[in-house]
């Protein structure tokens, strides 16, 4: 066996220890603990490898929104939802082409959603709610107002013994749910929040009740522990062994306190190891062009997509990602980036390296828009971006001042916009006309260039009432950069709809899959919902777990009554253009 180094420098061959089980997982997120819970449940020996010390990976920090379409929450609110008709929304939101390459997994995933909920709930602590979140298109078919969004409610640290002190801690406030975040308001009144709700606040900080991401990883590593799966920290994926005359995966080495080990894995391996943000060379291919901040833990280095690739995997959608807009701040003592739409007021715009509006800055799919590419050089044609604003904006969003001290070039100010285009070098006539244009459109009430304001689904401001425009004047003025800054990337090998991991001539790894963002995700960087990303990972890693289960010649309970993928509703899907 070949030994290597953190570096991925060749060391010596000294043979590392064999060990045996049936599964092996590789991360400790959404994606993952829902892939270990399932094969564990199904009385498959399983290990789950994390590289870092702390469990739980990109979901522990998240938000926790969770987009589930058909659920049996909605369901008993009395809700109307199917997977077909999420599937006609998801073909309908797509980019133009993704059909074709994509349809198949489209409908493994809406038909395995409802079954994954229904099954996580059974079997771990977890227990979930619907939030108030619309599809952020409600004019495409199939696009609901409400009912696909759910979020955990709070458990306790405690849950996990020996391992709470594990748990990845978040750059959000855990405390709050989800849906507590967004009924007050917490980004803009984050003082009246917490007054509001101190006795409940009090209760769960003494009981070490936490929501969102931190319940998600607690629930769901709960759950897989109590089935029998074992978890390995400070354990990094090294390479994954193959059968030499099939090629097909039956192990992983893995290096843990500078020792090798070696995992025989009799049933399959699912890698679940996130993105690879934080690998500066796979990054910088993928995504050239100015970025601002990563908002993930640094193991996200692109192991799986190496290991995966070192096998004979295809890797796609390299250039996808969750690509948000994130404000300056401090994690594991070092400037890091806390994801949020924080640009989201009526007196601001974004322009781009020339000056110009380029965007309805309330679009849902913001990330898309300042990621666009040249066609031609593949080079990003708006940045380096800004958000332009005036004082009005930190009285309005006081965070926004208080993140911006962790990082004393992300925040600019000038006394005058022309000031403030020479700051940060832009065109000061091209500035000052594209801010007096906006302002033009706030005094007629109508936003000519963008029709900012005209699509409530997508604008929050017009959701609550507010104005979605309002003018840029108020001295001093305010710049802050607005380029891609990541959640995750979403390339990955590419899978079938059970997810299995294809060679480039379409031949499946046998014993190789791959799940969430690791994978060549299905949903790229056009979200078609806020928790298209923690709800599509959990089922990916539930379907992977139900196929191995599957082959082995197990049956996973809850799963039996797993409808087959969804075949299209036939007028809708074939009449309606992809956007």
């Amino acid at each position: 066996m070949l030994r290597s180094s953190p570096s991925g420098e060749a060391g010596d061959h000294t043979p590392a220890p064999v060990e045996s089980c049936d599964v092996v997982v590789i991360g400790s997120g959404s994606a993952a603990l829902t892939a270990a819970l399932a094969t564990a449940v199904a009385g498959l020996k399983t290990v789950i490898l994390e590289k870092t010390d702390r469990i739980g990976g990109t979901s522990a920090m998240s938000g926790a929104g969770t987009w589930v379409p058909a659920n049996h929450h909605a369901r008993a609110a009395g809700i109307d939802d199917s997977p077909a008709e999420a599937l006609a929304y998801i073909r309908a939101a797509a980019p133009a082409g993704w059909q074709e390459t994509e349809d198949a997994l489209w409908q493994s995933a809406v038909a395995a959603a409802p079954t994954m909920l229904a099954f996580v709930e059974a079997r771990s602590p977890l227990r979930f709610a619907l939030a108030g979140d619309p599809d952020p298109r409600l004019d495409l078919p199939g696009a609901k107002a409400r009912g696909r969004m759910v979020s955990p409610l709070p458990l306790r640290r405690a849950l996990l013994g020996p391992l709470a002190g594990k748990l990845r801690p978040s750059t959000l406030p855990q405390i709050y749910t989800y849906q507590e975040v967004h009924a007050l308001d917490v980004y803009h009144h984050p003082l009246r929040a917490g007054l509001k709700m101190a006795p409940v606040l009090a209760w769960r900080w003494l009981t070490g009740q936490r929501a969102k991401g931190a319940a998600l990883i607690v629930g769901l590593l709960r759950g897989a522990l109590d089935a029998g799966a074992r978890i390995e920290l400070s354990a990094r994926a090294r390479e994954l062994v193959t059968e030499p005359a099939t090629g097909a995966v039956t192990g992983v080495v893995y290096e843990q306190n500078g020792r090798l080990h070696c995992l025989h894995a009799g049933k399959g391996v699912v890698i679940a190891s996130g993105g690879f943000e934080w690998d500066p060379t796979l990054r910088d291919r993928h995504f050239p062009g100015p970025w601002d901040y990563i908002a993930s833990p640094r193991g996200n280095e692109g192991d799986g997509h190496r290991m995966a690739a070192a096998v004979g995997a295809a890797l796609a959608h390299m250039d996808q990602g969750n690509v948000n807009p994130a404000m300056p701040t401090r994690y594991e003592r070092r400037l890091h980036g806390l994801g949020l739409f924080f640009h989201r007021e009526a007196n601001a715009i974004l322009v781009d390296k020339n000056g110009h509006r380029f965007a309805d800055e309330f679009a849902f799919n913001i990330g898309e828009i300042v990621d666009r590419r040249d066609p031609v050089t593949g080079l990003p044609l708006h940045l380096p971006a800004w958000l332009i604003t005036d004082s009005d904006f930190l009285r309005k969003a006081p965070i926004v001042r208080l993140y911006a001290r962790h990082d004393p070039r992300w925040l600019v100010r000038a006394p005058t916009v022309e000031a403030l285009a020479d700051l940060i070098r832009l065109p000061a006539a091209t500035l000052a006309a594209t801010v007096a244009r906006f302002n033009g459109f706030c005094a007629n009430g109508h936003d000519a260039d963008f029709g900012r304001g005209a699509r409530s689904a997508e604008d929050p401001k017009r959701a609550t009432g507010e104005p979605a425009l309002a003018p840029i004047r108020r001295a001093p003025f305010y710049a802050m950069p607005f380029n891609r800054s990541f959640l995750a990337t979403k390339g990955g090998p590419r899978t079938d709809e059970a997810g299995r991991v294809r060679r480039p001539d379409g031949i499946v790894i046998e014993g190789l899959y791959c799940a969430g963002v690791a994978m060549a995700n299905p949903i790229g960087t056009r979200a078609v919902g806020a928790g298209t990303t923690i709800g599509p990972n959990m089922t990916w890693g539930f379907i992977c777990a139900r196929d191995i289960a599957a082959r082995a010649g197990v049956a996973l309970p809850g799963s039996e009554a797993e409808s087959a993928p969804v075949a299209p509703e036939p007028d809708r899907a074939q009449k309606e253009p992809m956007r």
